[in-house]
């Protein structure tokens, strides 16, 4: 009897460390598992600021590009504005040489 009661006992014993080791197993693997959380909610972190850096590199490329084509677009204007002069300028030439022709025929009738 008795040697059946510590046999019982002593098995009792084993199953309750058992189960502590299981639940501490347990225990660990929930660590774990809320550290890899962690981890990942890091990393998906970190993925959203290099997403929102790209974003951002994005956006200054565009505003880069935007502001080359502003300066692009002013170059052409500048040298449209030029061209426009010249033609202007060619245009009075043309004018004076005109006036100046009228004048020299009207002029010479006068002097024969």
């Amino acid at each position: 009897m008795v040697l059946v009661l510590v046999l019982v006992l002593v098995l009792l014993v084993l199953m309750l460390v058992l189960v502590l080791v299981l639940m501490l197993v347990l225990m660990l693997m929930l660590m774990l598992m809320l550290v890899l959380m962690l981890v990942l909610m890091l990393m998906l972190m970190l993925m959203l600021v290099l997403m929102l850096l790209l974003v951002l590199m994005m956006m200054l490329v565009l505003v880069l590009v935007l502001l080359v084509l502003m300066l692009v677009l002013v170059l052409v204007l500048m040298l449209v504005l030029m061209l426009m002069l010249m033609l202007m300028l060619v245009l009075v030439l043309v004018l004076v040489l005109v006036l100046m022709l009228v004048l020299v025929l009207l002029v010479l009738p006068t002097l024969k």
